[in-house]
Order: C-alpha cells, then sequence, then structure tokens
C-alpha cells in the first residue's frame, strides 16, 4: 500500500499564508502521519510556505519539497468561472455540469500527474502533497473516477493505493 495525504493550502493573501495561514499550518502539523517519503507542492508559494511548516513540524526538514507543477491548472481563471457559475460550495461534479470540457480534461491531466506522485512512493510509502481547491478534488477525480467534496482551507484527504484500487478517506 501507499498514501497520500493531499492537502489545501491554509488562509492566504496572495501567494503567501496569511498570520492565521501559518497558525493553522502548525494546528494540522499535529496531525501529521510522518514519516514521509516524499513532500510536493504545486510550486505556489502558499504551498510551498505551508508545506514547508509541516516538513519543519514532522522532523523532516532533510527530505526536499518537489514541485509538481502539473497539479496546478494553468486553466485558473476558468475553474474560478466554472465555480462560480455552479454555486457556493459546488463539487466538481457540479462543476463538470457547467463546464464539461474543462473538468474531463483538467481531471485527467490532473489525476495523471497525482498518479506519477504515487508510482513513486515504494510500499508502505507515504507522501504529503499541498496544493489547491477544487483541483485537488479533481486530481482525486481524474485518479480514481470518484469525486469528493469541497476541500475548505487546510483540508484534505487520504488517498490510499494498494495493488491499483485506490480508496480516499476525509482528514480531519
Amino acid at each position: 500500500m501507499r498514501y497520500v495525504e493531499l492537502r489545501r493550502h491554509t488562509d492566504n493573501d496572495g501567494d503567501r499564508l496569511t498570520l492565521r495561514g501559518m497558525a493553522d499550518a502548525h494546528v494540522i502539523s499535529g496531525r501529521l502521519h510522518p514519516p514521509y517519503d516524499v513532500f510536493v507542492s504545486t510550486g505556489a508559494a502558499r504551498c510551498t510556505q505551508m508545506l514547508e511548516i509541516l516538513r519543519s513540524a514532522a522532523g523532516q526538514d532533510d527530505v526536499p519539497v518537489t514541485d509538481a507543477p502539473g497539479l496546478r491548472s494553468s486553466v485558473e481563471d476558468r475553474w474560478r468561472e466554472a465555480s462560480r457559475a455552479a454555486g457556493k460550495g459546488a463539487d466538481v461534479e457540479a462543476m463538470r455540469v457547467v463546464d464539461p470540457d474543462l473538468v474531463e480534461r483538467e481531471s485527467w491531466l490532473l489525476g495523471e500527474t497525482l498518479r506519477q506522485v504515487v508510482n513513486q512512493l515504494p510500499d508502505g510509502g507515504r507522501a504529503l502533497v499541498v496544493g489547491h481547491s477544487p483541483t485537488n478534488e479533481a486530481a482525486v477525480l481524474g485518479l480514481t473516477g470518484r469525486p469528493v467534496p469541497p476541500l475548505g482551507k487546510g483540508e484534505g484527504v487520504l488517498l490510499v493505493e494498494d495493488h491499483g484500487a485506490y480508496r480516499v478517506e476525509r482528514l480531519d
């Protein structure tokens, strides 16, 4: 089995975490499941900043943060528009009704990058990934074929891979 903890970054102002976002990341750090084989960021400063806080709390400052820009959409404005049109609290399935091509293509692309993260892990290995919403949810959909509810700031899911079968659990 291989495990990926996939979290949304905490509160931010632009591409930096706010003081509250940093404090929330420290709270989340008490709920981690180290050790991790890899720490993965989308490359956005706010994701890397949160990951550095979590990595330090896990006592693994010697493990580098890896950027996986494929977990970040190149059409973020289109996602925002689909989210707005689908309504407050919409999940990726509701966004699919508004913009089916976006959700289909992006879920596939994001899911393939998430698959690469899983595949690089050894048996029993763990990854901690910090990204964005709704692209985290779209990546899970693309990999597993199952939608997950929208992730609030700092929230996440645990993706468990067992010989090619996937299970997704909500993280607290």
